[in-house]
């Protein structure tokens, strides 16, 4: 048998046996149409979709089997013009049966050309894709419902990180645990949780990478808050695949375990031995009360022999020792049992190093230690405990102290890092090695033990330090670069200020920050905004502007427009692309107030145009309608 020739011609399929297939098909509906939409034939299923027999529709329009919102707004026939100028037109929609059901439909038109080029009417298939749409809408149910759950959820913060870590979606439960709100975070890499020591160590990608290797993450470890505060986390991060095994992104549960870690922390230390060293302690002050007294009486009379007034001296400096280890048990029996109350005010900090530096100054001179200080020029203000804030600066130096040979140096350095307090106690001691870096804070530890036989101590200091550090927000660490090479003790406190000018904390009230580079200017608004109960900040040029409303995050802001350096224009788009500010409500100060200038503040964006010298209704209208703003969201 000869093959078939390649150029042999097609032979198309005869039109009775082209009718008889389409007459066949069961799961399409397929008919033609004439040109102005009136239906010309008519296949079995259509016949079994749509339940008309061919009798029943054809010379009908085919609009009969749109919904009546369809056909009164024109659609069947804006969809053979869309089939006529595009050459094909495909769409899916609700359809009505015989019997007046609706079903969900495929549909495909194509118009017909004789070969001179002349519209001959159109070829129509309609597929039934309910039951497909039906199991969508249960899948969309089912997503949602289940999205419902999750951003419900309180206790656990539950979102989703796509392939490289950034954030995609923001529960509930991670807004009460870490204090931001779905806008502050939605793009942004998950990294911003984690302390800056571990983002040192890339921590972020190590446990992403993890997740892949393993199918799972899961640790525990500080995470850092919007306030700044650190608390202590249980972290699960799992991969996320589609049907295909490619990677979606990952989902992330971090739930806030601080109260949990504190307290296994001191029981483990021993209930009972704490409860016998609180007792211990308090049966230790009735004979150290009229011990003190009769020194007191020594000191008071005047001694002539300097061998009675050295043994005096002795007695003071080491009774007045015993009398912080008596304290320290105390404590440390109050804060396994929890009776550790802190209160909290607004506090100069300057005044408490100074008053700390003041009480260990005695025991540095008498080992002849160099002790100095570095702390900034301004006011710092923070909201904490202060006899507890000195007590923690008190133990750290004195730790120093003890473990620094006589003639050593220590510091203590204070600074501000954005909107932390930092405060470092640094020495040029014994040092610590790594594992005693671990073991230091651990109740009744004093780290290597190379010091500690030459040192007298309960190892107990350092213990409380941690711990009234944590009670405030911050967190208490140690570093060494290895034995005999000193040591440094740093804690940070959340939330400093350095504007006096405020009774209260500034997160108590509404927030407003005033922008004019003409000094008087500004000071005058900010005082009569203040005066109306805000918190006020102001800048006398657009970059410290920026910088002030960085580290302020204002609810509100009044601009100068025509400033050297910046326009208010610019400002103002700088602010919209910090968290929080395409919210913010911002008002345009300057001197040009014709319609002109209005219209252009309007279409920048500006809330209000005031006019210098500014009506001071108006600034109370404004003020008013953003506090109404502000409390309804």
């Amino acid at each position: 048998m000869s093959a078939v020739p390649a150029s042999r011609p097609y032979v198309p399929l005869p039109a009775d046996r082209f009718q008889l297939l389409v007459e066949a098909v069961q799961d399409y509906g397929i008919f033609m149409l004439d040109v102005e939409g009136n239906i010309a034939s008519w296949n079995s299923g259509a016949q079994n979709i749509k339940q008309y027999r061919a009798d029943e529709v054809i010379g009908r329009h085919f609009s009969m089997f749109y919904m009546p919102e369809a056909v009164a707004s024109g659609w069947p026939d804006e969809e053979l013009r869309r089939a006529r100028e595009a050459g094909r037109f495909e769409d899916e929609g609700w359809r009505v049966r015989k019997d007046g059901t609706r079903f969900w439909a495929n549909v495909v038109i194509t118009p017909l050309y004789l070969p001179d080029g002349k519209l001959t009417g159109y070829a129509k298939v309609t597929r039934d894709l309910s039951e497909r749409r039906k199991h969508e809408e249960a899948l969309r149910e089912s997503e949602q419902r289940f999205r419902l759950l999750v951003e419900g959820v309180k206790d656990y913060a539950i979102f989703m990180l796509d392939p490289t870590g950034l954030i995609q979606s923001w529960n509930a439960g991670a807004q009460a645990i870490k204090g931001y709100e779905a806008q502050e975070v939605i793009g942004r890499h998950f990294g911003m949780f984690y302390t800056s020591e571990d983002l040192e160590k890339d921590m972020p990608a190590q446990e992403l990478t993890t997740a892949l290797a393993k199918g799972r993450a899961e640790e525990e470890g500080w995470r850092v808050r919007k306030d700044g505060s650190v608390f202590w986390a249980n972290v699960v991060i799992a991969p996320i695949y589609d049907a295909n095994r490619q990677l979606r992104g990952f989902a992330k549960v971090t739930r806030d375990m601080t109260d949990r870690r504190r307290l296994v922390e001191l029981e483990s230390s021993g209930k009972r031995m704490s409860e016998f060293l609180a007792m211990l302690a308090h049966e230790l002050r009735n004979p150290l009360a009229p011990i003190r007294n009769a020194v007191t009486i020594l000191q008071l009379e005047p001694v002539q022999s300097p061998v009675i007034r050295t043994s005096r001296d002795v007695i003071d400096r080491q009774l007045t020792h015993m009398t912080r280890l008596v304290d320290d048990l105390l404590d440390v029996g109050r804060m396994t049992t929890g009776k550790i109350r802190l209160r909290k005010e607004r506090v100069l900090y300057n005044q408490v190093v100074a008053r700390a530096l003041e009480a260990v100054r005695p025991m540095m001179d008498s080992r002849r230690h160099r002790l100095m200080s570095s702390v900034p020029p301004i006011d710092i203000y923070v909201e904490a405990d202060p006899t507890r804030l000195a007590q923690v600066l008190q133990n750290l130096m004195i730790n120093a102290a003890k473990f620094t040979p006589e003639g050593g140096s220590i510091d203590v350095s204070v600074r501000l890092d954005g909107g932390r307090l930092v405060t470092e106690v640094a020495d040029n001691g014994i040092g610590l090695s790594p594992e005693a870096i671990g073991q230091v804070f651990a109740l009744f530890s004093q780290g290597d033990g190379q010091g500690a036989a030459k040192e007298s101590g309960l190892g107990i200091g350092l213990t409380l330090a941690r711990s009234l550090v944590e009670m405030h927000g911050g967190l208490l660490t140690a570093h060494s670069p290895g034995v005999g090479k000193g040591s440094v003790f740093s804690f940070f406190i959340p939330n400093a200020q350095t504007d006096d000018v405020e009774s209260e904390p500034e997160s108590a009230a509404l927030r407003c920050l005033i922008v004019d580079d003409n000094r008087d200017a500004a000071d005058s608004m900010a005082q009569i905004v203040r005066l109306m109960g805000w918190s006020v900040r102001a800048a006398y040029d657009g970059a410290s502007g920026l910088a002030a409303a960085r580290e302020f995050s204002p609810h509100i802001a009044l601009l100068d427009i025509g400033m050297p350096d910046m326009s208010g224009f610019e400002l103002l788009r700088r602010l919209r692309e910090l968290p929080g500010g395409a919210a913010m409500q911002v008002g345009a100060m300057t001197g040009y107030g014709n319609e002109d200038d209005k219209q252009r503040s309007h279409a920048a964006g500006f809330s209000v145009h005031l006019v210098k010298p500014v009506d001071f209704a108006l600034v109370e209208k404004f003020l008013a309608q953003a506090r109404d703003a502000i409390a309804a969201a």
